[in-house]
């Protein structure tokens, strides 16, 4: 997984990303919070951030409102790194779209465990926007069913997207998950083999 660093501070901004390579991420780190915000809206940007919350231009709290106003369906979990400890920071960071918060200095141990807290909510919500896709793709096939369909008259063959004439239990089945299992109803088997069918099969099945 990639991780957005975002801290002015070069020593801070170093420990970060020595102990998230060593932890097995890859690691995107930017000083300024122009640069972040930048970074954040790239078609592959991390979906993971830690913020600084003091940054030159843009500081931590503008970017996380930044993204979460953006209207974008991108995945990403912010934590945001910060000196200040009073519960009403900690209030306006995760009012701003923050969903962590880490308090300066920090622990290894305790900024790995929310690394890691982060990742499972990102895999996890990756997997859900994957099976949403899925539902999606299944409506669309769903929907072709919709509209008109071009049927022969006769022999009730229907005309395909390629233009070439399918049964119809065929061309249902290319476009939905439908399966077909076949019987006579009662009027042909009248029409085709007599009324007294039914009771035919029985006494040929008594007599053999």
């Amino acid at each position: 997984m990639r991780i957005l660093i975002a801290d002015d501070e070069s020593v801070s901004r170093y420990l970060l990303a020595a102990a998230l390579t060593k932890w097995g991420y890859e690691v995107v780190t930017t000083s300024d919070g122009d640069e972040a915000l930048d970074e954040l809206q790239k078609d592959d940007s991390p979906n993971l951030a830690i913020l600084d919350w003091i940054l030159p231009n843009r500081d931590g709290l503008e970017i996380c409102r930044s993204v979460r106003n953006s209207g974008s369906e991108k995945i990403l979990y912010i934590i945001l790194l910060t000196a200040k400890g009073d519960t009403n920071d900690k209030v306006k960071g995760l009012d701003a779209g923050a969903d962590d918060y880490i308090i300066k200095p920090f622990h290894n141990e305790e900024l790995r465990a929310r690394v890691k807290a982060g990742e499972r909510i990102v895999k996890l919500e990756l997997s859900l926007y994957n099976h949403i896709g899925i539902l999606r793709e299944a409506l669309v096939k769903v929907e072709q069913l919709r509209g008109i369909i071009p049927i022969c008259g006769s022999c009730k063959r229907v005309l395909d997207d390629d233009q070439y004439w399918l049964r119809l239990e065929e061309y249902i089945t290319n476009r939905s998950k439908t399966e077909f299992t076949h019987s006579i109803c009662p009027e042909c088997r009248d029409k085709y083999f007599g009324a007294d069918f039914h009771d035919k099969i029985i006494t040929q099945g008594k007599n053999g």
